[in-house]
C-alpha cells in the first residue's frame, strides 16, 4: 500500500517536463497570436503562460515540503505542498481564464482588426498538440504507476490523489489538449464562414475551461489542507490488520491524516486483552508501530492508544465520524 523510495521524487520529474513543453508552447503561440490577431491564439498564449508560472509553484511546492520536521513544526512541511498547490490553481483562474474572456469578449464586440493567416494558427496548434501530448503522456504515467501502487484506478486515484502536483500536471495538460483543439475550431469555422464570432467564441470557450480546470484543483487541495483522511481503501487495511492481532480485543476508534504527500498520521484506540500487564501493552504497542510502518510506508507517525472498548460516547462518536470501518 506505501510507496517506495523512488516513487517519492517522481512528481518532480512531471512537473519539469511540463514545464519545458509549456515554455516553448508559450513562446510559439504569443508570437502566433499577435501575428495573426486570433483571440483563441492569444487565449491559448495565456493559458500556456498560467501553465508556465503554475509549473514553478508545483516546483516550489515539491521542494519546500520536503523539508525534514523540526521543532515548530514537528509532523514536517509536507502540507505545504497543498499551499503551493492551491496558488497554481489560482494562478491558472488568474492568468489563463481572465486573460480568455477578455480576448473573447473584445472580438465578440468588433473591436481590433479580424484574424489572418489562419495556416500561422494551424502550425502552431498542431505543434503544441504534439508537445503536449509528451507531457500528458509522462504525467498519465505517473498517474498510472501511483494508482496502482494506491490499488486505484486511475479516474478513483484522480478524483482522491495523494500527490496534488501530479494531479495538476495531468489536469492541465488535458485541458491544454482541449484548448488546442477549441482554438483550432474557432479558426476552422472563422476560416469557413468568415464570422469572427467563432473565433471570439472559442476564447470563451477556453476560459471557461480553465476556470473548470482551476476549481477542480482547488476543491482538492482545500481538502488537503483542512485535515483529509488517508484513503479509505488503507484506513480499512490498517483496521483489519490491527484488528487481527491476537493481542487486541477490538478496534476501538481509529483517526488519519494526510501530512504531506505520501505521509499519513495515524492515531488508534485499541481495547487490549485484559490478562495483558501494562508491560506487555508497552512491548505490543512497540511491536505494532514497528509492524504497521513496515507494511504500510506511507505512515508518518503512529499513535497507539489503550481505551475500552464499551465507552458508548467513544463509540458513538466513531460511528458518526466513519461508520462501521471494520466491515
Amino acid at each position: 500500500m506505501g510507496a517506495p523510495a523512488s516513487r517519492r521524487g517522481g512528481g518532480t520529474l512531471t512537473v519539469m517536463v511540463a514545464l519545458g513543453a509549456n515554455l516553448g508552447i508559450a513562446a510559439v503561440k504569443a508570437v502566433a497570436g499577435i501575428a495573426t490577431g486570433s483571440a483563441a491564439l492569444l487565449s491559448e498564449a495565456a493559458h500556456s503562460v498560467g501553465d508556465t508560472v503554475t509549473e514553478v509553484l508545483l516546483l516550489a511546492a515539491v521542494r519546500r515540503s520536503r523539508r525534514p520536521a523540526d521543532q515548530r513544526h514537528p509532523f514536517g512541511y509536507g502540507q505545504e505542498r497543498y499551499f503551493w498547490s492551491l496558488l497554481a490553481a489560482i494562478g491558472i483562474l488568474v492568468s489563463g481564464a481572465a486573460f480568455s474572456f477578455y480576448q473573447g469578449y473584445r472580438t465578440l464586440s468588433g473591436r481590433g482588426q479580424p484574424p489572418t493567416r489562419p495556416w500561422v494558427g494551424y502550425l502552431v496548434l498542431g505543434l503544441s498538440a504534439v508537445l503536449e501530448a509528451a507531457s500528458f503522456v509522462q504525467g498519465v504515467r505517473r498517474t498510472r504507476s501511483e494508482a496502482t501502487i494506491d490499488r486505484s484506478t486511475l479516474v478513483g486515484y484522480l478524483r482522491d490523489p495523494r500527490d496534488p502536483t501530479v494531479k495538476s500536471v495531468v489536469m492541465e495538460d488535458s485541458a491544454a489538449m482541449i484548448g488546442i483543439a477549441l482554438a483550432f475550431l474557432g479558426i476552422f469555422l472563422h476560416q469557413l464562414t468568415g464570422q469572427r464570432a467563432w473565433d471570439g467564441a472559442a476564447a470563451l470557450a477556453i476560459g471557461t475551461l480553465l476556470v473548470a480546470v482551476a476549481f477542480e484543483l482547488a476543491r482538492t487541495n482545500m481538502g488537503l489542507l483542512i485535515g483529509q483522511q488517508a484513503p479509505r481503501v488503507l484506513v480499512q487495511a490498517i483496521w483489519r490488520r490491527l484488528d487481527g492481532q491476537p493481542e487486541v480485543e477490538a478496534v476501538v476508534d481509529m483517526l488519519t491524516m494526510m501530512v504531506g504527500a505520501d505521509r499519513i498520521l495515524l492515531c488508534a484506540r485499541l481495547d487490549f486483552r485484559d490478562v495483558l500487564s501494562a508491560a506487555d501493552v508497552e512491548s505490543t504497542c512497540v511491536r505494532f508501530d514497528s509492524m504497521l510502518r513496515e507494511e504500510f510506508p506511507d505512515l508518518d507517525e503512529v499513535f497507539l492508544t489503550p481505551v475500552p472498548h464499551d465507552d458508548p460516547n467513544l463509540r458513538r462518536r466513531i460511528r458518526a465520524r466513519y461508520g462501521d470501518l471494520g466491515t
